[in-house]
């Protein structure tokens, strides 16, 4: 029964963990390194992430600094910042590459809240398909090995207790991003 309830949480902490790394993608209107995790750039032959061959700093909550770690780079880094999904026009001076992050409308705004919260219910469902699978296997094991049925009720209940936790995170990391998003 263990092995059941503790493979459901391992799929949910998974859920949870790409919940969060979809939401701090989505831009909020301020300047946050996060934006620029998916953004890749060719060095030595392959495509590695804009991280590997560059530092990234906020100086404020308005702009992103990228440094390269070599100057011949700025230039591909420039245009895979500019060929990304990021959206914002990459500034080069020759020494480093500014973004500046341009404040949000409200429809912008709006969109990304709807966004966040598709990712959220996506998250949700991951969440409910660990706690379906994990019960299935418990209810399986009755049948099949002979399980006492008070020890699977039992193992049910701390899997729906477990999925209630994990749901109740979902919310809540939606909420701290709808705020983030919505704060002008």
């Amino acid at each position: 029964m263990k092995q059941y309830v503790k493979g459901a949480e391992e799929k949910m902490t998974f859920a949870i963990d790409y919940l969060d790394e979809q939401l701090g993608r989505i831009r909020a209107g301020k300047a946050n390194p996060k934006i620029l995790d998916g953004v890749k750039v060719p060095y030595y032959g392959s495509l590695v992430p804009l991280s590997n061959v560059a530092s990234i700093s906020t100086p404020d909550a308005k702009t992103i600094i990228v440094t390269p770690w070599e100057k011949p780079l700025i230039k591909e880094i420039e245009k895979a910042i500019q060929n990304s999904e990021v959206g914002i026009t990459p500034e080069n001076n020759g020494e480093i590459i500014r973004l500046g992050i341009p404040p949000l409308t409200e429809e912008r705004r709006r969109n990304l809240v709807k966004q966040s919260k598709q990712e959220a219910e996506t998250a949700k469902i991951s969440v409910r398909n660990a706690r379906r699978d994990a019960i299935e296997a418990i209810k399986k094991s009755v049948k099949a090995d002979g399980t006492p049925e008070d020890v699977a009720k039992d193992a049910e209940a701390e899997v729906q207790k477990i999925h209630d936790k994990f749901i109740k995170k979902v919310d809540d990391l939606f909420a701290a991003k709808k705020k983030e998003i919505m704060t002008v």
